[in-house]
């Protein structure tokens, strides 16, 4: 029965102009739902059936980015590929995060070569760049660092030269990195803040700021940058940090989100030597007892939460259009909401 289900789900989407991989996840579904919005017929590609989706009306594929075979049948007939797809987390082992973010994003872009696919929109991140100090107002001109400090980043950063080699070889490609997506539905960010409340110490003196963004400004540059490659082939091959432009010290954005939950701000506070050391011992008794989960503080973790992460997306505006709509007060207005009313509604994760 779950096959003949399958195979009906892969016979509608033939046909329909957009894909979003990891459409079930946090992004791809705003995703969907702005392209859903705008009269797209849109498919998502990814490893189980959502019922969001499903209630969208989307039409759904499942499969692995590991599977050749099945991201080539999920891309026939696209004009368009949103890949957001991919293993996220500060935690696990590299091969783990090289098949899906690397290997995975190499079956993408083989299978949009061969679909005849013309635009695909990469969604990466900030973290590529980093190389344990602050990044104050950096632009796309910054080079990755010598050496990563965490699988995901590494991982990332290959995929994006990758998808960089792809342009100009028949499909037009550009790569976006969002940081920190938040707002109503986020099963990661806040969700986390939230469930650490009591146990979260800040790392250093708070002073350092970050930039984030809200869940429908990263849709909304993602849909641009499409919109733009349509017309503009030129930008192909480009890569945009995008934000809310809107640099705040990182614990003031914390403090925010846990007053969104009813919560009171973080107290206490360990230095960023002590929070690093920490990380150092955690990273070694998870891995020698091969312990479950990740563990609450790494040396990437304590280094990002000791520094500032702020970005030029000057860029982006210029070449895509992109203007965050939504402001970092009226996103928290709407997260507070959200958190009151529907939190604890399941969301499972692409």
């Amino acid at each position: 029965m779950v096959d003949r289900q399958k195979a009906a789900a892969n016979r509608k989407c033939t046909g329909t102009s957009v894909l979003v991989t990891g459409g079930g996840g946090f992004l791809g579904q705003a995703i969907v739902r702005r392209l859903s919005e705008k009269g797209e017929r849109v498919c998502s590609f990814s490893r189980r059936s959502h019922p969001q989706l499903i209630r969208m009306g989307t039409e759904q594929i499942q499969g692995d980015l590991s599977d050749a075979r099945a991201v080539l049948r999920a891309c026939e007939g696209k004009q368009v590929v949103y890949h957001t797809a991919a293993k996220a987390g500060v935690w696990g082992r590299f091969e783990d995060f090289y098949r899906t973010n690397v290997l995975g994003t190499r079956n993408v872009i083989a299978a949009c070569k061969a679909a005849g696919v013309q635009r695909l929109i990469y969604t990466s991140s900030p973290s590529v760049i980093f190389d344990g100090s602050d990044m104050e107002g950096v632009d796309e001109s910054a080079p990755y660092p010598r050496h990563f400090h965490s699988a995901y980043p590494r991982t990332k950063a290959m995929a994006e030269m990758e998808v960089v080699a792809a342009a100009g070889e028949g499909l037009c490609t550009v790569i976006l990195r969002p940081h920190l997506i938040w707002g109503p539905g986020d099963p990661h960010f806040a969700p986390r803040i939230i469930a650490r409340a009591k146990r979260i110490r800040r790392v250093g003196d708070g002073n350092n700021r970050v930039d984030t963004i809200y869940i429908d400004n990263a849709a909304d540059a993602h849909l641009l940058a499409a919109e733009r490659l349509a017309t503009r082939p030129e930008l192909s091959g480009r890569i945009y940090f995008i934000s809310q432009d809107d640099p705040i010290p990182v614990w003031d954005m914390v403090d925010a989100i846990l007053a969104s939950a009813g919560l009171p701000p973080i107290s206490g506070s360990v230095s960023p030597t002590v929070a690093y050391l920490a990380g150092g011992i955690l990273e070694i008794a998870y891995k020698t007892l091969r312990l479950k989960g990740e563990p609450p503080m790494t040396r990437f973790l304590a280094r990002e939460l000791a520094t500032a992460h702020w970005f030029d997306i000057r860029a982006a505006r210029r070449d895509l259009g992109y203007d965050p709509r939504v402001s970092t007060a009226e996103g928290l207005r709407r997260l507070a909401a959200w958190l009151q009313n529907d939190y604890r509604r399941p969301h499972r994760p692409a």
